[in-house]
This record gives structure tokens, C-alpha cells and sequence, in this order.
């Protein structure tokens, strides 16, 4: 029986690993994860019931200085999603000075008046640990934190003693997703993240920030087996060479590891076609931009 239930959002600049870190508080994978900053675009929601309590994390872009109008989309949802919430997490990483985009979000959360918490992730990469109790001093100077929790989102230390303390900021509440949901992307939207996961994950450079992955089609057969169409949107014509690659391999290659992912998310036989189509400066079209699925809920 649910007691409590409460929204955090999970704030920080890109690559700070908010996205691996709504996986390891979900434990599965809602949220694509890769090197590259800027992978998350929309707000994901991953749910975690645990005892009494249900937490809804809301996983949220990496704040940076927006250069097209999918960057001005993707900082809003930022700003929009630290506000409304029961909670803030702010997630950086084991450095000892506050930077801009930190001291952004430390500035909207000292507007909410709601608990905040901060998380020091990649705790596992400081071997000093002096070097932490720094990390906690110059970020106690900037905010008055409920608590200051270090941890490996990569490796799990830390996560279940940060969900403790979260768990201290859930006011009392109905349940408010049901049992066994663990996000609320459509599938249809998971199977184009994961589509676009795997283009961040072997492409280099610019090209992978500037492709969209549109599914034309996601229709279950008697047997169970899912049938999935996606069309891969880039913005030049020679990127579409680099993405489909050499003898079709690097789109095969794209398109074996997101079905492989697919079938693990659907729990069931995926059969995957991808096509590689050119759409330019789509990230500066309001229109694409909506229709891609970034657009205000």
C-alpha cells in the first residue's frame, strides 16, 4: 500500500549522467544513455515504487547555451521541469567549483522553496576522499542542501542510501502510476529512443546531434512479434552517407543493436526496417521540431 508519492526532478549540465542515474533508480533502463552530451531531449518520466513510497523521477535535459531552436525546446523543458515538483535533485560531478549551468539551476531551486538535495556523482573516480568534503564545501557556500549524497550512478554505490534520503522529501500521497509501470514514454517513443541511442553511440562529431528517428509503424502480429518501421532523419546529404555506411554496414549495424534493445524493452521477437531520409536544418524548424515529438505538453 502506497503511503507516500512525490515528483523529483533530476537536474544538471550535460553528461552529468542524470539519465544513468534514472536507470539505476528505476532498475531498468527508461532512459537512453550515451558519452555524448545533450542525449536526452525530452522530460522522462521513470517510476520507482519501493516499500510504501513511490517516487516519479523526471530525467531532464543537461542545461547548456542553446544554438538552434531544438536547444531553445530542450533548455525550457529544463527550466519548466524544476518548477511544480516535490523535490529537486541536483546531480554534478566531483569537481570543487560551481559552474554556470549549476549555478542556473541553484538559482531556480532557491525560488521553489522546496527540498533539495544534491548528489556528487562519480564519486568512485576520487580516490582522495578530501577531495569530496571540497566538493561539499564550495557547493554549501552557494545553497543550504537537505543533504549532500555522494555516489556512481555507473556503479550503483551511493543509490540506495540517495533514495533513503529522498525518500524523506515524499510528502504523503496516493499512488500515482500503477504497479509494474516503470515510465510513461509511449512505446513508440522508446523504440525511437533507443533507434537514436545507437546512432549517438557510433557516430562522431556533430552528425548525431542533428539526426530524428520518426516510428512509421509499431504493430504486434498474432504471434506476438512486433513489427517496427523507423525512418532515421539527418540534415545533409553527406551524413546520410556516413549513417547508412559503407555497404549499408554502419545503418546494420545501428539497426542490430537497437533491435536487440527493442526485443529486451518489448520482451518479445522485434523485426526492425530502417530508412535513412534528409531533412535540413530540421532543428531550427518549429514544424519538425513538433512533429519529431519535442513540442510543449
Amino acid at each position: 500500500m502506497i503511503k507516500k508519492s512525490g515528483m523529483i526532478t533530476i537536474c544538471g549540465r550535460p553528461n552529468v549522467g542524470k539519465s544513468t542515474l534514472t536507470n539505476a533508480f528505476v532498475g531498468e533502463k527508461v532512459a537512453i544513455v550515451t558519452n555524448k552530451p545533450q542525449t536526452t531531449r525530452n522530460r522522462i518520466c521513470g517510476i520507482k515504487n519501493r516499500g510504501e513510497s513511490q517516487f516519479v523521477f523526471l530525467d531532464t535535459p543537461g542545461l547548456h547555451r542553446a544554438r538552434t531552436r531544438l536547444g531553445d525546446y530542450m533548455v525550457n523543458v529544463v527550466k519548466e521541469s524544476v518548477a511544480d515538483v516535490d523535490a529537486v535533485l541536483l546531480l554534478v560531478e566531483p569537481i570543487p567549483s560551481v559552474g554556470e549551468p549549476e549555478q542556473q539551476l541553484i538559482g531556480r531551486i532557491k525560488t521553489l522553496g522546496c527540498p533539495a538535495v544534491l548528489a556528487i556523482n562519480k564519486a568512485d573516480t576520487v580516490p582522495q576522499k578530501d577531495k569530496l568534503l571540497e566538493v561539499i564545501q564550495v557547493y554549501s557556500q552557494e545553497h543550504d542542501f537537505d543533504a549532500v549524497v555522494p555516489i556512481s550512478a555507473k556503479t550503483g554505490q551511493g543509490v540506495e542510501e540517495l533514495l533513503d534520503v529522498l525518500e524523506g522529501c515524499l510528502p504523503e500521497g496516493p499512488q500515482l502510476f500503477p504497479d509494474g509501470m516503470t515510465s510513461d514514454q509511449p512505446e513508440r517513443q522508446m523504440m525511437a529512443e533507443i533507434m537514436r541511442e545507437k546512432l549517438l553511440l557510433l557516430l562522431d562529431k556533430e552528425i548525431p546531434h542533428g539526426t530524428a528517428v520518426e516510428i512509421t509503424r509499431f504493430s504486434e502480429r498474432d504471434d506476438e512479434i512486433v513489427d517496427v518501421e523507423a525512418t532515421i532523419y539527418c540534415e545533409k546529404n553527406s551524413h546520410k552517407g556516413i549513417i547508412i555506411g559503407k555497404g549499408g554496414g554502419m545503418l546494420k549495424k545501428a539497426s542490430t543493436l537497437a533491435r536487440q534493445d527493442m526485443e529486451t524493452f518489448m520482451g518479445t521477437k522485434v523485426f526492425l526496417k530502417t530508412w535513412v531520409k534528409v531533412k535540413e536544418n530540421w532543428r531550427d524548424n518549429p514544424a519538425a521540431i513538433q512533429n519529431f515529438g519535442y513540442a510543449k505538453e
